[in-house]
Order: C-alpha cells, then structure tokens, then sequence
C-alpha cells in the first residue's frame, strides 16, 4: 500500500491477540437511524433515508474495531447515533451490558463519561473563542471531577504534555494551531474524563499523511498505556490495517463483511471490500492493480 507510517509500532501479525479474549465493552444490536423525507406546504413524512439500516457488531476492552466504507455510507452516523448524539429509529446498544437509549438523564450523563469522541474536523469541533485551557477544563468542571482552579489547570496540563502538546498551550486560542496540534487538542479533551471508549471519526482524514502517522501512534501509545477501546471510523483502508484489531465494511447502510485485519485485508470475501482494497493505490508504479466496479456488488 502507498501509505506508509514513518514509525510503526507493530508488526504485520495481529497484535495482542489476547483481546480476544477480553469482555465485551460496547455491543450494538440491529442499530437504526432512518431521517425522514418531508414534501409539501404541510412537510408530510412520505418516506425514509435509511442512513443505518440493522447494524450489528461490538467492540471489546482495549481493542480498537474500524469501521471502513466509502463516504456516505453510514459510518459516522453509528458513531454519532450510538453515543446518542443523533436520535435512533430502532435497535438497541449495550455499553457494559447498560441499556444506552433506555438511560435517563441521570445515568446517561455518567455514561458519558465512559464514552467520548474525536471528531473529523480538528477546527471545527474547538470552540475559537475558548483558550484551549477552559476547552479541556470544561469537562472536568461539568463533571465535578475537580475542586478548584487550580487543580483543573494542572489536569489540563498534564492532558496537553501526554498528547504531546507544552503546558502552555493552555493560554493559546485554536486558532494558533495548526491541524496536527488542534487534533492533538480534541484527543487531550477526549481523554479528560478517563473514559473507556472512544469513537474516532476520521481523525486523520484533514491531515497530512506525516501528520497522520503521529495520530495514529499517540493513539496507539494511549491505548496501550490507558486501556482504552476505540471506534475507528474511516474510508482509508491503509489507515485502518494500521491502528485496528478488527475490521467492519459498511456499504450503504449495512455492515457487509467483518473479520481480523488479516481476513479482511488478505481474504475479503464480499465484492465491496474487493472494491475499496482495489482502489488502494500501489507504491510500486510497475505494478498494475485491477480495479473492481461495485455495479454489481451485492449487500
């Protein structure tokens, strides 16, 4: 693959395989998030984009699952839907065997601190007009996590150091920063509550390819370090054999294919993850790769 990480923490084997052996974190079942079409002076309903049409999959502690499609295809959705950010049409998700829809508010806001995102946009997500002290900080306050000023700078500093940012950016606004330190200022926010889960949303699709392999091994390294488990979402296919332990293809809607890294890259079995592997551009320009059309792909 062209991709290529300036430093790569493992080896092309599956890593820690162990995991597999690890309890389930997160398990979503037949998970629907249909948006209604409206016509009309009277914007009567008169049918559905199924966005997420009966997805299933889970994710165990301290794994990292990816979920890899085209865009448009639904992932970021699951990602938002699960962590009840967008309302749900139907099915149900399970975080440490607890009913995440069927939560109230009370139990809900502690679930959110075991669940947290990055998002895709490193700019966009930061509030331009909060120094990055108060947008780390916040969290923390909300939470009662911390008891003065104090002892809230100094968490937030230590979250900047261990994403590889100085303690002073904590003075600076978003803005000062390029798009590598923005990201790194949304995993430091991310980490604030100590959650076990997080759900990546192409958090190095608006970056540079050097830049995308310091991502992903800070997250690598907190993973490891912390214990977390993480939702990649992503369409890069080289990305996603990097950094995951499990693989889900989703193509309009649906999760056609699911394996190990090494089934999916070295043994894909549906014609669109044949696709999305094919489209993969070569490093090596004598060598030809067949690209497969996806008019016939089956769901």
């Amino acid at each position: 693959m062209a991709w290529s990480p300036t430093r790569r923490r493992v080896p092309s084997a599956p890593r820690m395989t162990s995991k597999d052996s690890q309890p389930i974190l997160l398990e979503v079942k037949g998970l629907k998030t249909w948006f209604p079409v409206r016509r009309g002076i009277l914007q009567r309903t008169v049918g559905h984009v199924k966005a997420v049409d009966d997805v299933s999959f889970y994710v165990r502690r301290g794994e990292t699952l990816g979920l890899v499609g085209e865009s448009g295809c639904g992932k970021t959705t699951v990602g938002r839907t699960l962590l009840r950010l967008i309302p749900n049409s139907g099915g149900q998700v399970l975080f440490d065997g607890k009913n995440v829809f069927g939560a109230s508010a009370v139990d809900m806001r502690r679930l959110r601190r075991e669940m947290q995102i990055i998002f895709q946009d490193p700019g966009g997500s930061l509030n331009p007009r909060m120094r990055v002290g108060s947008i780390i900080g916040e969290p923390l306050e909300v939470h009662g996590l911390t008891q003065s000023a104090d002892e809230t700078r100094a968490k937030v500093e230590e979250l900047l150091v261990k994403c590889g940012l100085w303690k002073q950016a904590a003075d600076r606004y978003p803005h000062e920063f390029s798009g590598g330190q923005r990201q790194r200022i949304g995993i430091a926010r991310a980490l604030s509550l100590n959650p076990r889960l997080i759900v990546c949303d192409e958090p190095t699709s608006a970056l540079d390819v050097s830049i995308q392999s310091q991502i992903l091994n800070l997250l690598g390294d907190l993973q490891d370090e912390m214990g977390l488990s993480y939702l990649f979402i992503s369409h890069d296919m080289a990305v996603i054999h990097h950094i995951c332990d499990r693989i889900a293809v989703m193509y309009n809607g649906k999760i056609v294919e699911e394996g190990s890294r090494d089934e999916i890259i070295n043994r894909p079995k549906h014609e669109y993850t044949q696709a999305l592997l094919s489209a993969v551009p070569e490093a090596d320009p004598r060598r030809k790769r067949t690209r497969i059309k996806l008019a016939n792909a089956r769901m």
